[in-house]
């Protein structure tokens, strides 16, 4: 194996364990809230954790990589994964649980972005594309197979195997890291701008907390503090912005429309997904005594709907259009949704089906064309600086999502019985997840590859 391919098996399988960690623990909530005694607003914070540690590490990874070099970082990432992985098997509270959570999103947030750099330095002009496929089939993958594999590892032992099944496959990384990564010397970088970090993570913090606390058993006084105390976190980061150099989110380029429209498409659908995934999991295993492997197998449904529609909106998209394929992407997906809301008993298995076909087709259109929508207009350091922007957001919908829904089915459990509630949340969700089509007149249409040969 030639030494690109050795570089970016390392990638890839780094990347694989980082999807299946969203999903495959996704399954296995209900029986973990259940042994630990977490309530549903709390649930949340097993995938909260380990996004908000990703989120820390993401933008420092290359500098740190610079600093000690890639081989011991991507090394080191795998063996704290190891670890941190083993101790949320073991822990006895939800609180110990989060925390190892926490610490098991550093590990993988180490890994993705330096064995990122190094595969797409590796492959140049069709070669990418070719890796950019291959990437794209674990992307598509992990969320097909996990929930089942989880659901099958939950029905039949413990929540707790759901992460130590992980541990060979971290150490077989960490292990090919060090033999198959060439060293090379540490470059001098500028400084990362901490601060500015520190900022970003504990606004989202802060609001994911709010979010948690009100519909719970906590008074909304506590809800309302973090609240505030987010929105003056984004504040002082933008004060703090005004006089950096360096900052670690550059909001100057959330002027094109391009990237701040594909950043709402983002949270409308994978974000508004994740968190709809998360209730309809709760709904299914709880409410309709849905067995976990039986409501794993949906994702595969999924899975094979975002496919098609990945492959095929590749094809037509300089065609057609972003504008189109937005409007496509985010009216299907909010279909699947709503049809969610027509799920009343165990014998609805077609309904559900339809549901996540429709979720999975829209949502395939809707986050492919949103990733190659984002950073067109950029080109050079921009578009590092731009890709920091996208996949710090890309991070933060997936928390967003499912705090915000767990929020709202809360208030809606005062007022309706728990069928009603899942019902009405999915309904809110459907609405949540078209709000950006109000964005889609300032899109301006690209022009064909036609015209601009004619012009």
């Amino acid at each position: 194996m030639s030494y690109r391919y050795k570089v970016a098996s390392v990638y890839l399988l780094g990347f694989f364990i980082d999807c299946i960690n969203i999903f495959m623990s996704a399954v296995a909530l209900p029986s973990l809230s259940a042994t630990l005694h977490a309530n549903s607003s709390a649930v949340a914070w097993v995938g909260n954790a380990y996004i908000l540690g990703l989120t820390l590490i993401v933008p420092v990874s290359t500098w740190l990589a610079a600093r000690f070099g890639n081989r011991e970082i991507l090394t080191a990432s795998m063996l704290v994964f190891s670890g941190s992985v083993w101790m949320c098997g073991q822990a006895d509270s939800f609180h110990e649980l989060v925390l190892w959570r926490f610490v098991q999103g550093i590990g993988g947030g180490l890994l993705i972005p330096v064995g990122q750099a190094l595969t797409f330095n590796l492959f140049q002009g069709e070669q990418r594309a070719k890796i950019s496929t291959l990437v794209m089939a674990v992307a598509l993958l992990a969320p097909a197979i996990s929930p089942t594999v989880g659901g099958i590892i939950v029905d039949s032992s413990s929540w707790r195997w759901v992460f130590y099944s992980n541990i060979p496959f971290s150490l077989i990384a960490a292990g090919l890291s060090w033999f198959w990564i060439r060293e090379r010397k540490p470059a001098e970088l500028r400084r990362p701008d901490i601060k500015g970090l520190v900022f970003v993570s504990a606004a989202l913090a802060s609001l994911l907390m709010g979010m948690s606390l009100y519909g719970g058993d906590y008074p909304p006084l506590a809800a309302l503090v973090f609240v505030i105390a987010g929105l003056l976190l984004i504040a002082l980061y933008v004060l703090h912005y005004r006089r950096c150099n360096n900052a670690i989110v550059e909001l100057s380029l959330l002027r094109s429309k391009k990237l701040s429209t594909s950043i709402l498409v983002y949270y409308a659908i994978p974000g508004v997904f994740t968190g709809v995934n998360l209730m309809s999991i709760f709904f299914l295993q709880d409410t309709l005594h849905f067995s976990a492997r039986l409501t794993g197998m949906f994702m595969i449904i999924y899975a094979i709907g975002a496919f098609i529609a990945m492959t095929l909106c590749g094809r037509v998209y300089n065609r057609v259009g972003a504008k189109r394929l937005f409007i496509l992407g985010m009216l299907l997906h909010s279909a699947g949704i709503a049809t969610l809301v027509l799920v009343n008993a165990p014998g609805d298995l077609w309904i559900i089906v339809l549901a996540y076909s429709l979720m999975g087709i829209g949502g395939g259109i809707g986050a492919n064309t949103a990733q190659t929508t984002s950073l067109m207009d950029f080109a050079g350091g921009d578009t590092h600086k731009a890709s920091v922007i996208w996949n710090i957001n890309r991070q933060m919908s997936f928390s967003l999502g499912a705090a915000l829904f767990l929020m709202i089915f809360n208030v809606l459990l005062k007022q309706f019985d728990t069928t009603q509630a899942y019902h009405a949340t999915f309904a809110v969700a459907a609405l949540v997840g078209l709000l950006p089509l109000f964005q889609m007149r300032q899109l301006k249409p690209e022009r064909s590859a036609h015209e601009q040969r004619s012009g």
